[in-house]
């Protein structure tokens, strides 16, 4: 099965990844060679002065690379910003953290104006990294459940609905401002709502933290979900085709 049905939330059809991957090649870091992540003096456990302006910190060395951020708008980071503040180094592969985005004026993902203005820190990083694996950690109150999770969401805003996995966590779709036009469409990219003030959800979210920075690709992603939540799995792969026209 081609895993691109996961990303009933993931991705748009057609995506090649056009800055993400140019944005690799050549890649200098923020100041100077030693830190950058492909830089001549190679990679350390924790790289926490890399990327000082975007408050980014890179663990682990090598492929895949992986992109987790929070706090991206509003008040989310109050139940985000901290599940990634407790992430440790991955066994394999490469883990860049911005556990806070923005903690102003909230702006949705959705806006093509979003990641040029207050979210463009996370196009910066994408760009310098280049990651196989990216994902959003947002919050949302109970009372949008229905907006987000609902079967009307992809007529009423125009992107697929988030499947509901566990204690009010939600797993659905990255913004197509972002997903298009800087992942190929190999690359797994999600986003997680977690319910606001809910340490349950909280915990959760934490634990497929925990297993997403092990994750080394979209197959094995979409492999865990098939075996641990085969309807959600089902409901993002018919979601997709159903969108995107393919599997």
């Amino acid at each position: 099965m081609n895993t691109e049905g996961i990303k009933g939330s993931e991705g748009f059809k057609g995506s090649k990844g056009s800055k993400g991957s140019k944005g690799s090649k050549g890649s200098k870091g923020s100041k100077g060679s030693e830190h950058s992540l492909h830089g001549k003096h190679g990679c350390t456990a924790l790289l926490p002065d890399s990327y000082p302006d975007t408050g980014m910190k890179i663990y682990g060395c090598g492929k895949p690379v992986r992109l987790f951020v929070a706090g991206l708008h509003g008040d989310e980071w109050k139940d985000t910003t901290g599940l990634l503040k407790s992430v440790e180094t991955p066994k394999t592969g490469t883990l860049a953290l911005i556990p806070l985005v923005n903690c102003g004026k909230y702006v949705s993902t959705l806006n093509s104006g979003y990641y040029s203005g207050i979210g463009k820190k996370i196009l910066k990083a994408i760009e310098e990294l280049n990651p196989e694996i990216y994902i959003e950690l947002h919050s949302y109150s109970g009372e949008n459940l229905e907006k987000l999770a609902g079967r009307n969401r992809l007529d009423l805003i125009g992107v697929p609905a988030y499947s509901i996995l566990k204690a009010g966590v939600l797993l659905g779709s990255v913004s197509p401002w972002v997903r298009k036009k800087y992942f190929p469409k190999e690359s797994l990219c999600l986003s997680f709502e977690i319910q606001k003030g809910s340490a349950e959800s909280r915990k959760f979210a934490a634990q497929m933290l925990e297993i997403l920075k092990e994750i080394r690709s979209r197959d094995e992603f979409i492999e865990y979900m098939k075996k641990e939540f085969p309807a959600q799995a089902k409901k993002a792969m018919e979601d997709y085709e159903r969108f995107y026209g393919e599997i």
